[in-house]
């Protein structure tokens, strides 16, 4: 699925299985008696209104069931909490392009793009129901169809994960043995935004699955977990510029375009690498947030003064228990315990 703008996101909610609206609109499929639904404000539908009769009554799928067996349009409330108007004639202007054919497409289409308004076709012969707003068209699909499009973009995702987690684990044996390089930096990089891409593409199909997306939502959320906390650390740690790390992981998400040779360059540009560097596939050195974040209990307040105090990680690495110890706010205890996980960490990257 291409990437929606946010009306086009909030009317697929809007209609998602297990919403009331979807369940009136399935049932009209059924019966294949077609409807014309337009929901948004009555102003701006006042001009192209002609005939109809006011109701301002609660909705309730069936009555908007019932209402859609005469042959006008209904209108809701921008909300859809209110039938607001039933068989109503809508007259938008003729001059308006429609690339449909059916005389309730084509009103649909130029009633959406002259106010603005979501326009719900349904169609009676083809038992398809068609979303218009602005010049957006959209078609859903079955459930069925959406949950194996989903399926398998969770599928080519846990591959993702698997090399990501593989990336981040060489990382963390670079880093300690003061080998990594921007090469290794910028791969895990493109895989972390592979991952970012496929999961907003699976976002986009469980706005459209509603309740029938829940097991969908369960495996994203596995999939990603820890995903972006790391990403962030990484960028902290080798980015040269003074800016938000989340602030650069978007810049990074949206100029990917999956090849790996354009997006280094660029992503190395947004870390504040020269080309050349990126070309020469120079050694560089974190200062050691990712690092210290794995061990337990110890605030991101007393790592922003370890990083501060020591530059990287290699000095910190390098650090003696009193070097630990004098910097404030760290204290003897935490200390102890950061000295004794920096070396516990630097024996299990040697195995």
């Amino acid at each position: 699925m291409a990437e929606l703008k946010k009306f086009a996101l909030q009317a697929l909610r809007f209609v998602a299985p297990g919403t009331p609206l979807r369940e009136s609109l399935e049932q009209i499929v059924k019966a294949k008696t077609g409807a014309l639904i337009v929901v948004g404000e009555i102003e701006k539908l006042k001009p192209l209104m002609n005939g109809g009769f006011p109701l301002d009554i609660d909705f309730t799928p069936n009555r908007l069931y019932e209402l859609s067996k005469m042959d006008g349009a209904i209108l809701l409330s921008r909300d859809g909490k209110k039938i607001l108007f039933a068989n109503v004639i809508l007259l938008p202007d003729p001059n308006i392009f429609s690339s449909e054919t059916g005389a309730r497409h084509a009103t649909a289409e130029r009633v959406a793009k002259q106010t603005g308004c979501l326009v719900i076709s349904v169609s009676q012969r083809k038992d398809t129901i068609t979303l218009f707003q602005n010049d957006w068209k959209y078609v859903l699909r079955d459930v069925e169809e959406i949950l194996t499009k989903a399926s398998q973009a969770l599928q080519t995702m846990e591959r993702y994960r698997n090399i990501y987690d593989d990336l981040l684990n060489r990382l963390n044996s670079l880093e300690l043995e003061n080998q990594a390089n921007i090469y290794e930096v910028l791969s895990f990089l493109h895989r972390a935004c592979m991952l970012f891409t496929i999961g907003k593409e699976v976002e986009n199909y469980l706005i459209e699955l509603g309740t029938e997306g829940r097991l969908i939502e369960i495996q994203l959320e596995a999939l990603l977990t820890g995903v972006k906390e790391d990403t962030i650390l990484v960028i902290k740690d080798y980015s040269r510029k003074n800016k938000d790390p989340e602030d650069i992981l978007k810049e990074l998400i949206i100029n990917f375009k999956g090849n790996f040779q354009e997006f280094s360059y660029i992503a190395g540009e947004i870390l504040g690498y020269r080309k050349e560097e990126v070309d020469m596939e120079i050694t560089v050195i974190p200062k050691g947030y990712r690092i210290l974040n794995r061990i337990t209990s110890i605030p991101s307040s007393v790592i922003e003064k370890i990083v501060n105090y020591f530059g990287d990680l290699s000095k910190i690495m390098e650090s003696s228990f009193e070097d630990l110890d004098n910097i404030e706010g760290v204290g003897e205890v935490r200390a102890k315990k950061i000295r004794e996980a920096l070396t516990r960490l630097q024996r299990l990257s040697s195995f």
